[in-house]
């Protein structure tokens, strides 16, 4: 199946900084891939190579098959965290532009921000610009979406209502490259890329980045007092209930608690994929860890 846009080794360069190294990505139709990474990983540099923004320095783009041009990049929906809106202009405004751009000039603005067609964007709430972002950048049906935190400073009700026309538009056979840094939103991609330091660390479904990871979990009553002490060794401690949970192997926390004489349950537990992803990503750039047998999997 030939890929809507795919990385083949691409590699970006700014001087003596390499911003992106490496890379192999493909988005299928229909499926939505999550894009991970810590601020600085490369995330967004590799958004802009596979619209064509950025030239790679080494490696291969394609976008539909083609290197990137302007007709390639008018079959794409791409929404930035800058969101790509004129603050100056009135939501009707923004979508009649974005209408006329991609030859769309008869379209009706969408219901659901029908409401604040005379508002001045830069006046609405971060929220509701997001969602004229998102009409905007749907206006042309597109065959791709690539959406760069696209949730960022929204409440839980309005992520969850973006989250839903992103598996709609999936649904409707669009590709879709999304960023995020909450996994619970990861989690409802059908496939995750981590970068760390420009390169790709690990990929596969959530269950694939999970698979065989471990944490050690710690159950004792004075939990308000093994947290602090655990912290202070240098231990990545959260706090799950009364519980705590740290990426670690059991011995050297079950050494320490005893020291302080804190009685504890200590046993391990199958990994979070936030706790997955903050291994991947504290333990440096290493060998790419796939543990897919396809290029999709749902």
């Amino acid at each position: 199946m030939t890929s809507l846009a795919e990385a083949r080794s691409a590699t970006r360069r700014f001087g003596a900084f390499t911003a992106v190294n490496a890379v192999d990505l493909a988005v299928e139709a229909g499926e939505v891939v999550g894009l991970l990474g810590a601020n600085g990983a490369g995330k967004t540099t590799l958004i802009r190579l596979l619209l064509g923004l950025v030239r790679p320095s080494a490696g291969r783009i394609l976008l539909f098959d083609a290197p990137p041009s302007r007709s390639t990049r008018a079959r794409v929906g791409y929404v930035p965290q800058s969101l790509g809106l004129y603050d100056d202009l009135t939501v009707e405004e923004n979508w009649r532009f974005a209408a006329a751009a991609f030859h769309q000039a008869d379209l009706a603005l969408p219901d659901h921000v029908s409401s604040w067609q005379e508002t001045l964007v830069g006046t609405l709430p971060l929220g509701v610009q997001r969602q004229v972002a998102f009409a905007v950048a749907l206006a042309h049906q597109p065959e791709l979406l690539v959406l760069d935190e696209p949730t960022s400073g929204v409440g839980p009700l309005a992520s969850a209502r973006l989250w839903e026309q992103i598996r709609a538009d999936a649904e409707r056979g669009a590709g879709v490259l999304v960023t995020t840094h909450n996994m619970e939103e990861a989690e409802q991609c059908d496939r995750l890329v981590i970068m760390v330091d420009g390169a790709v660390a690990a990929k596969g479904t959530a269950e694939d980045i999970i698979s065989g990871r471990t944490v050690t979990e710690v159950r004792t009553e004075q939990w308000q007092r093994a947290f602090p002490l655990l912290e202070r060794r240098g231990f990545a401690v959260q706090l799950h209930g009364a519980s705590l949970r740290i990426s670690t192997e059991p011995r050297p926390v079950a050494a320490l608690l005893t020291a302080e004489d804190v009685s504890a349950q200590i046993t391990v537990v199958p990994a979070s994929l936030e706790e997955a992803f903050v291994a991947i990503v504290t333990s440096g750039t290493a060998p790419i860890r796939d543990a897919v047998a396809h290029p999709r999997a749902r």
